[in-house]
């Protein structure tokens, strides 16, 4: 019998939580990311709770075992139960009664077997009893040893009750499918059957989903599958998946960690800043990662205008896009720019310059300074 084995299982914090369910005769399942995670070794996050008792109900024993109920799904069934500064989302088992492509109306149920078989993939679906238990309703955990992401049952209708499940399949083969053996079959036919429905989706949910996937240690084979099965377009118009690859390669061979902003600058595509509701912060620097491999300024210059890590990022960007090799000495040069400090200052040519004389000067000093690798002195450029 296989059983979970990790230190968020017993901490006080937790065991308050599913204590506090057992004891007045209900029952508590860990399930999803926790129980995957933990059987993969892998970080948990979030604690998800499984439980019989009706959301009112948990409402209720939380706040008589001393603990702070937040109702931030109880339409839902979903209850978040702080516990010691500890938040542990607590669900009632569901059933779908309906769906629509974007939103499930649900029902209660007691049986656990009901709550797995709505849920999206088997390795998600399954669930440890409070001693760490696994129950393994739908086959789950072979396909989570095998690296394989699996919808439950028929996966053409997992992915028209929600068609971010499309994505979700893809983003879960990026962080947990076996390489080797490339995605399951009929859930990559089901995912290309249905790529249209990727329309009906809002773009917020669009775009956190694709950042989560582009976070992956390397998201490009799942991406490549995305764009062949013809469910890249529909949300990115025009992204390219091959420089991603690139861009992955290079990013092992200098130890970056991944960023999903700079593999997006990588895929490129129209208007992704629209198309995935990016932040005013990720659209600026998507557009100045941009903008900078684009250019021709060398890495010097970049690390000078840019600071050091962003000029790396785009001189990575600028190889990936163009198929060039990086520079020798790159990174140096992007040290030496970022280190260094423009020795003029506007006060040293007035009164002699002034308003838009006084900035064209200051712009074809630093120019001459830049291509100097930074050498020349403030003598040296004043006396010009």
């Amino acid at each position: 019998m296989t059983r979970l084995s990790a230190e968020w299982l017993h901490r006080p914090e937790t065991r308050a939580v599913t204590d506090m369910l057992t004891e007045a005769g209900h029952q508590a399942w860990f399930v999803g990311g926790c129980v995957r995670n933990t059987l993969l070794g892998r970080p948990v996050d979030d604690i998800d709770i499984a439980t019989d008792a009706r959301p009112e109900r948990v409402m209720e024993l939380a706040r008589a075992a001393g603990l702070k109920p937040v109702p931030t799904g109880i339409d839902h069934g979903t209850v978040t139960v702080v516990s010691g500064g500890i938040p542990h989302e607590v669900t009632t088992l569901r059933r779908d009664v309906a769906t629509d492509g974007r939103r499930a109306v649900v029902a209660y149920t007691d049986r656990l077997e009901e709550d797995a078989l709505r849920r999206d993939f088997t390795m998600n679906a399954l669930y440890a009893r409070p001693d760490g238990t696994i129950i393994d309703p739908v086959g789950g955990l072979e396909d989570l040893r095998a690296g394989r992401v699996r919808f439950i049952e028929d996966a053409d209708r997992r992915i028209r009750e929600d068609y971010l499940r499309i994505l979700r399949f893809f983003r879960f083969h990026a962080w947990y499918g076996d390489p080797e053996n490339g995605l399951d079959p009929e859930g990559l036919a089901a995912c290309a059957a249905n790529a249209e429905g990727l329309r009906r989706l809002s773009k917020e949910r669009i775009g956190h989903e694709m950042k989560k996937l582009l976070a992956a240690p390397d998201p490009s084979p799942s991406v490549a599958a995305m764009a062949a099965a013809g469910c890249l377009q529909p949300i990115l118009p025009g992204a390219d998946p091959a420089p991603l690859a690139v861009l992955v390669h290079l990013e092992g061979e200098v130890a970056r960690a991944p960023d999903p902003i700079l593999r997006l600058a990588a895929l490129g595509g129209e208007d992704p800043v629209g198309n995935l509701r990016l932040s005013r912060a990720e659209a600026r620097r998507l557009a100045r990662l941009r903008e900078a491999a684009l250019s021709e300024a060398g890495p010097g210059e970049l690390g000078y205008r840019l600071g050091a890590a962003e000029a790396r990022d785009a001189l990575l960007l600028r190889a990936a896009l163009t198929g060039q090799p990086l520079p020798e000495g790159w990174e140096d040069e992007v040290a030496r720019g970022a280190a260094a400090e423009f020795p003029v200052k506007p006060a040293d040519l007035m009164p002699r310059y002034e308003g838009p004389a006084l900035g064209a000067k200051l712009k074809e000093l630093e120019a001459r300074w830049i291509a100097s690798g930074f050498t020349l002195t403030r003598a040296e450029l004043l006396a010009s």
